[in-house]
């Protein structure tokens, strides 16, 4: 499934019909207002729906859903010391998702103060979709972006292929 890689060079695999690429996404990223549907469920429990997302669209990154906290179950949150910086978006910080025993460390993030055009993303969180049971975009469950550290959901509207896969660390 995934294209041919060189360390110069990158083969695009081929967008089908209602299909993006990601190698048409933008360097710096953009944010886009979506009406997918989108949820979120952990520990047998619905904890986030929405059609009010955001979405961070990068150059070989699948997209990134951000999620207003209005439409997460409130008491699954908890705010985390972990940090990371972005370039584009700003200072990142995480959160820990809790549903009854089951807790997921540092499996959400957010920009309380986001960077100059992203402004729309405060208040919004993003999940990592492999550490949830299940995420889905217009009932599609997402796979997670290869590798573990970037948070972009994979469904059958991206064609990648996807940094985070062996060998694209200087994508």
């Amino acid at each position: 499934m995934l294209a041919h890689m060189r360390a110069s060079r990158v083969e695009r695999e081929t967008a089908g019909p209602g299909q993006e690429s990601v190698w048409d996404y933008p360097r710096p990223p953009r944010l886009e207002r979506t009406a997918a549907h989108i949820t979120v469920d952990l520990g047998g429990r619905r904890i986030a729906d929405t059609t009010s997302a955001w979405r961070v669209l990068e150059t070989s990154h699948p997209p990134v859903y951000y999620l207003p906290l209005g439409d997460i179950a409130a008491e699954v949150l908890e705010r985390s010391e972990q940090r990371s910086y972005c370039e584009w978006k700003g200072e990142a910080e995480y959160w820990s998702v809790r549903v009854g025993a089951r807790v997921e460390v540092d499996a959400a993030w957010s920009y309380r103060h986001p960077l100059p055009g992203f402004e729309p993303m405060a208040d919004h969180v993003a999940f990592y979709c492999g550490r949830m049971d299940r995420a889905t975009v217009d009932g599609e469950a997402a796979l997670p972006q290869p590798g573990g550290f970037y948070g972009g959901w994979v469904t059958s509207a991206v064609a990648g292929p996807f940094k985070g896969v062996p060998g694209s660390w200087g994508w």
